[in-house]
């Protein structure tokens, strides 16, 4: 599987919207679909051709997997380490450590003035990485094969 900067970084930015992404390992085509399993009640209807297309030649694609909410955690948890501002990191601590830490978490980042950017570009080089390294197991898969 090869893709380009460009392709991987569209991958990431899909997947971190929660959305599921599909790389047609014949075409090189990316299919992005809405993950119904956490839009329970969503009309697939605009995403019927689609999904169509890859349950019925399913071999030629590869999935990429989004993060799950304990990578998303450990993501956060990652990001605070790089915070030189000891108040706003004790903040987000006792974010993640109360009820709801994503919203928790979230509040404090969309209030932490310049931190804000940084997390921002922080979690987008993070998601780029999860795809990447999602693109080396598929091709050392390959390669045993």
């Amino acid at each position: 599987m090869n893709l380009t900067e460009q392709q991987i970084i569209e991958i990431a930015d899909n997947l971190e919207a929660g959305l599921n992404c599909y790389f047609n390992l014949k075409t090189g085509e990316i299919k992005t679909i809405l993950n119904f399993d956490s839009w329970q009640g969503a009309d697939e209807e605009p995403w019927e051709e689609d999904i169509n297309e890859i349950e019925e030649n399913g071999s030629d694609y590869s999935q990429f997997e989004g993060m799950e909410s304990r990578d998303s955690f450990r993501l956060m948890a990652d990001f605070i380490d790089t915070i030189d501002d000891q108040k706003l990191a004790n903040r987000l601590i006792n974010a993640l450590n109360r009820r709801k830490p994503f919203q928790n978490f979230k509040w404090e980042i969309d209030n932490s003035g310049e931190y804000r950017q940084q997390w921002f570009d922080f979690k987008k080089s993070r998601y780029i990485e999860w795809v990447k390294i999602q693109i080396d197991a598929h091709n050392n898969y390959e390669e045993c094969f």
